[in-house]
């Protein structure tokens, strides 16, 4: 029998999905448990496996193509039998609302030597987007194919009285009394950029574009300011390294400074819930849960941030574990888009590129952001009940950085000294 294969659903709030790469192709025999497709979404990347071994007969999709979830995007022959054709466009019923609209005849019967997905002649249809403009529209999608996003910024950024043309030839725009339209975002200047006769250009993958617009959206949207102390890690580093030997052989776990900091950051944000929130307008959203999120470096160069749910009713040995098992998932490319969803607050740790301190940029639609620097020895002076003296401490810079439309300096300064005052005052004789 034939077996389709369908679309996934990769989170609650995932739809769709951009097909990034086949490892398959027509009339290739495939075992169970083997990669067949790469696929996108606007949080991560994912490999689907095959539920089944067979012969593949059909591959509906082409890369670059954005599909909704529940579509079938492939057809696979189980050995022995004979191959039964798939439904052109089987959209399942989990995402009824993203299945194409009845085709428009200025898209569908023009010749056009460009590809157009059927959920993007759908936006032109309901948008009322004519033939000859889709034909206009910029496309940054697989060999220049027009996305989602392409028609819709296209939509968004159109001057009032643009795009009128109905699918009738004679159709004549006539005014209507409604509120006169929005006027498109105003693009600001981009300095311009030489480029010498020995320079080389790399255009940015798909991770490092949504970086991109993301932090500029975040230094757009937030005020930053950004607090910084230096915290004493004399207890934490001592404690460290009297039980790390133990608790890997416990736990089959290697047992770093972060899962401590991550614990320190959880009680602050309990103590200062105004900084585990979220602005919407002039409203301030308090979260009922507290989703550490932390930074990872990826083998690529870029950057992803998996989020530990509830992360203040782990134990250390929990965070410890859901904390190293993310960062693995991360570097293999096996995140759920779920992992990095829903996320409260964020750390993002420059120390372990031997930096002493940074200023991080907010992860949107958060209100703080805190670095942790590198633990160094230095020389401090300590007060004893028989006078001040020298010593060595290990010391270690914290940088929070917050949306000064909600956090003050009194809250985002209360905050950040809580959090060096839970690591200065870590309780060395606490079990691993």
């Amino acid at each position: 029998m034939a077996f389709n294969i369908v679309m996934p659903k990769l989170g609650e709030s995932v739809q769709e999905a951009t097909i990034t790469k086949w490892f398959i192709a027509v009339n290739d025999k495939i075992e169970e448990d083997q990669a067949i497709v790469e696929i996108a979404t606007d949080k991560v990347d994912s490999e689907i496996p095959s539920p089944v071994e067979g012969i593949v007969t059909k591959v509906l999709f082409n890369v670059g193509d954005k599909v909704a979830v529940g579509t079938v995007i492939a057809v696979i022959a189980e050995e022995g039998d004979a191959a039964e054709p798939a439904p052109a466009a089987a959209v399942s019923a989990a995402a009824p609302e993203l299945a194409p609209a009845s085709p428009a005849a200025p898209l569908d019967t023009q010749a056009s030597t460009r590809f157009y997905s059927p959920l993007v002649k759908s936006i032109a249809e309901k948008e009322n987007v004519s033939f000859n403009e889709l034909e206009q529209i910029v496309g940054t999608g697989s060999e220049g194919r027009v996305s989602k996003d392409d028609i819709l910024k296209y939509v968004a950024n159109r001057k009032p009285g643009q795009t009128l043309q109905a699918a009738a030839p004679v159709a004549v725009a006539v005014p209507t009394p409604a509120a006169p339209p929005v006027p498109a975002p105003e693009k600001k200047p981009q300095a311009s950029v030489s480029i010498g006769a020995e320079d080389y250009i790399v255009e940015m993958d798909r991770m490092r574009r949504m970086i991109a617009d993301h932090m500029v959206m975040s230094k757009h949207t937030s005020p930053h300011v950004t607090s910084m102390v230096e915290a004493d890690m004399t207890n934490v580093v001592t404690w460290r390294n009297k039980v790390k030997g133990n608790f890997e052989k416990k736990e089959n776990e290697k047992l770093t400074f972060m899962p401590i900091i991550i614990e320190a950051v959880a009680k602050a944000l309990k103590d200062f819930p105004a900084v585990n929130a979220s602005v919407d307008g002039y409203n301030v959203i308090f979260r009922k849960h507290i989703n550490v999120g932390v930074a990872v470096s990826l083998p690529s160069g870029n950057l992803i941030v998996p989020v530990i749910k509830d992360t203040d009713y782990l134990t250390l040995t929990g965070i410890t574990k859901k904390m190293n098992k993310l960062a693995n998932d991360a570097r293999d490319n096996k995140l759920s888009p779920d992992d990095i969803q829903g996320g409260t607050f964020t750390i993002s740790n420059f120390g372990s590129f031997k930096n002493v301190m940074g200023t991080p940029i907010i992860n949107q639609p958060q209100v703080a952001i805190l670095a942790v620097g590198t633990i160094e020895k230095k020389p401090a002076v300590l007060e004893l009940p028989t006078g001040d003296i020298i010593a060595i401490r290990h010391k270690m810079f914290l940088s929070l950085s917050y949306d000064h439309r909600v956090v003050d300096g009194m809250l985002g300064g209360g905050f950040l000294r809580r959090v060096a005052d839970y690591l200065e005052n870590f309780d060395m004789n606490r079990e691993a």
